[in-house]
């Protein structure tokens, strides 16, 4: 039974972060496209996570318990098992809640993509309001952002989940609304609407 609540706990704060972790995964595999795949667990988030802490508090609660029940006098000094151990249960504790954190220190696995422009002519600077759907966190923010900014002619790049936008300053003589349009679909978030700033 506590191993059963081991291994909930631990499915449970992965699933939580899943829509954040996927990107980061894609980045390292360098298949960007698979990002959003997991977008659809965001609204869940918050009942995983309470299922999470649920289950290990009633882990905890049966660790601690067993240890006042044992009254008899047939008692062995037999150590428990590792994975029965509160060792192993700190262990589990600790990893789950480095996984339910990791929407907020998600963006630190990208690399600084931005590039330092010298810009000769300013009439030739451009900004374009893209709406994204599927984006969850600060990981989906910084996976967009990475992508656009591979692109030569990237002046500035702010991205933002909680406006589902990206708004993004380009050299037009250096890249086009479309290149930018196929940078962010390619990370698996869509490009819904786009208007000029």
């Amino acid at each position: 039974m506590k191993n059963k609540l081991t291994v909930t706990s631990i499915l449970t704060a992965i699933t939580a972060s899943l829509c954040c972790i996927t990107p980061v995964l894609a980045l390292i595999a360098g298949t960007s496209g698979i990002a959003s795949a997991f977008s659809w667990i965001e609204p869940f988030r918050p009942y995983l996570i309470g299922l999470t802490v649920l289950v290990l508090g009633f882990a905890w609660y049966q660790k601690l318990k067993s240890e006042k029940e044992i009254d008899c006098e047939c008692e062995t000094d037999e150590k428990p098992k590792f994975m029965q151990s509160k060792t192993f249960l700190g262990i589990v504790t600790i990893f789950a809640v480095v996984m339910l954190a990791f929407p907020y220190y998600s963006s630190i696995f990208y690399p600084n993509s931005e590039k330092q422009m010298v810009i000769v002519d300013k009439s030739n600077i451009k900004t374009i309001e893209y709406k994204i759907s599927g984006m969850t966190c600060a990981s989906c923010e910084a996976h967009v952002n990475h992508e656009v900014n591979k692109l030569n002619g990237i002046v500035n790049s702010k991205t933002s989940y909680e406006n589902g936008n990206a708004i993004i300053e380009f050299d037009k003589t250096k890249t086009n609304e479309a290149e930018i349009e196929k940078a962010i679909n390619s990370t698996g978030y869509k490009v819904t609407n786009k208007k000029e700033n």
